[in-house]
């Protein structure tokens, strides 16, 4: 009977897993309650990238999917309160209930001060970090500026973040009477205010504790930040996003011209990478410099990408006010002699898939300004509504620490840094390293930026009479005559440093060809 008894037990279990919303609810809920991947992968003890899977559509198992599915359905209750609240004030329902104080605070706001709610327990401010009483859009800050001040940096967990903040659904509450603002000081809503400066040092922190954890061991603290950089990218990504202006798609369909053709085949995007030489060098000897440009891909981040899922377009136009993928016919280049054809070495002739930037640069270079080449001719597009600002936040916070870094002689965080940002563009595509963003497109674009910047600083030093000897990839440019009072010197993303200097002279051998560097 025993037996029968386990059987039973065993069939009464079976196919009772929690139900769970759908793939797209899921992330709204979260969404709606400002709450990040990572702050929910902390709390149910999994990885950000796995609560980023479930949002895509794979759903969990076992205990995890009950404590999921709890924090679901929590979400899903506490923003219908706040809907149905929101409602009845609307209605007029709940204005006997709110407090005098509160009913004053509101009065002496500007109309662009929508939504600012009296907290019953302060929260730490979205922008300073410190204790806040109020609540603005649903983000918990000061209404006085003099109050809104940066504490200096504890020591945290790398991947400890911000209690999740309060809803509106909250009630205004008379306990702690509310500031006042001071006059002639407009409440600007959370998403207006550059947040950056004031966000907590996550890569300081982590550095910090990587150190700590290894005994001040450099090489494997560094191997371990190294390793942990692209979930700590996208926690960076995730503290430079809060109150941002857009919503961005992490894993739109695409299309076929971004899909492989096979397994370890590459997809149909040209993304114009530069590997050339000039073909022939003026008679005598040279002193040639390889200068190495400073974050390349780091730089990059500033680009148009598009925020949403690709759409098709059809005819001859560039709409700026979008980003995306073109499918051109490039103009004829005829200053290969001199400078690198834009488009990079492409041997096949005819229409080709490029980048935004690509197309950008077409399109300058052929304007009234330069007249270098024709106009390329689009014949289709896949194209979204775009922004050259969607990652300027996260830019700036690496470049900072980046800066800081150097200015410290912190090599720790050097390599930490560069590893965040170019393993984060190298995994944007269908990758199993990142699974919180699938957005080839994005990596297409960020490396062809990366592309197009080489060319215009090559451009740039053609303009002012140096000799462009090579240029290949991303941030290698060889040139001859008087560098530095064209690019300044230094390791900052806005300088160049030397790779290596060599001589070229009139050997028939090698007076036609740059030799490979010697040093």
């Amino acid at each position: 009977m025993a037996d029968f008894d386990a059987i039973d037990a065993l069939l009464a279990a079976a196919g009772q897993e929690t139900p769970l919303p759908p793939a797209a609810e899921r992330r709204a809920l979260r969404d709606g309650l400002h709450v990040s991947r990572a702050q929910l992968a902390q709390a149910l003890g999994v990885s950000a990238s796995t609560v980023g899977g479930w949002e895509a559509g794979r759903d969990p198992g076992g205990e995890v999917r009950e404590k999921y599915a709890y924090f679901l359905q929590g979400a899903r209750t506490k923003l219908n309160t706040a809907t149905a609240a929101t409602a009845a004030a609307a209605d007029g329902h709940l204005a006997d209930d709110k407090p005098a104080e509160a009913e004053s605070a509101d009065a002496e706001q500007s109309d662009d001060a929508t939504d600012v709610v009296v907290l019953a327990v302060a929260q730490p401010c979205v922008l300073c970090g410190q204790p806040a009483r109020h609540q603005v859009e649903g983000f918990p800050q000061h209404l006085d500026p003099a109050e809104c001040t940066p504490a200096a940096p504890a020591p945290v967990p790398p991947q400890a973040e911000k209690p999740a903040p309060r809803t509106t659904s909250q009630q205004p509450s008379a306990a702690g009477k509310p500031g006042r603002t001071a006059p002639g000081v407009k409440v600007v809503p959370v998403g207006r205010r550059l947040q950056t400066a004031d966000a907590p040092d996550r890569i300081g922190a982590a550095v910090a504790a990587a150190l700590g954890e290894h005994a001040g061991d450099v090489e494997a603290a560094t191997a371990a930040l190294v390793k942990r950089a692209i979930p700590d990218a996208m926690a960076l990504l995730d503290d430079t996003r809060k109150g941002g202006r857009y919503d961005v798609v992490a894993h739109p369909w695409l299309p076929d011209i971004l899909r492989k053709q096979s397994a370890r085949g590459a997809d149909q995007v040209w993304e114009a990478r530069p590997k050339w030489s000039r073909p022939e060098l003026p008679a005598g000897v040279h002193e040639i410099t390889a200068l190495d440009i400073n974050g390349a891909y780091l730089s990059a981040l500033k680009t148009h990408l598009p925020l949403g899922q690709l759409e098709h377009s059809t005819g001859d136009h560039h709409d700026r006010r979008r980003a995306g993928l073109h499918l051109i016919t490039p103009p004829v280049w005829e200053h290969e002699a001199v400078l690198p054809n834009p488009i990079g070495n492409r041997d096949e002739p005819g229409p080709l898939w490029v980048t935004e930037p690509t197309l950008r640069l077409l399109l300058r270079v052929s304007g009234p300004k330069y007249g270098l080449c024709d106009p390329p001719q689009i014949h289709e597009s896949w194209t979204s509504g775009g922004t050259e600002s969607l990652l300027e936040k996260f830019r700036i916070a690496l470049k900072d620490a980046r800066d800081r870094a150097l200015t410290d002689d912190d090599q720790v965080t050097l390599e930490y840094v560069k590893a965040m940002y170019s393993k984060f563009v190298s995994t944007l595509g269908e990758s199993n390293y990142n699974r919180e963003l699938y957005r080839t497109d994005w990596m297409h674009i960020i490396r062809a930026q990366a592309f197009a910047n080489l060319w215009w600083k090559a451009h740039r030093a053609y303009d002012e009479g140096l000799m462009v000897v090579r240029a290949m990839g991303t941030d290698e440019l060889h040139v001859t005559g008087d560098w530095r009072a064209v690019f300044p010197e230094g390791r900052a993303v806005t300088e160049v440093k030397v790779k290596d200097t060599y001589t070229v002279g009139t050997d028939p051998s090698t007076a036609n060809k740059p030799p490979k560097s010697t040093s």
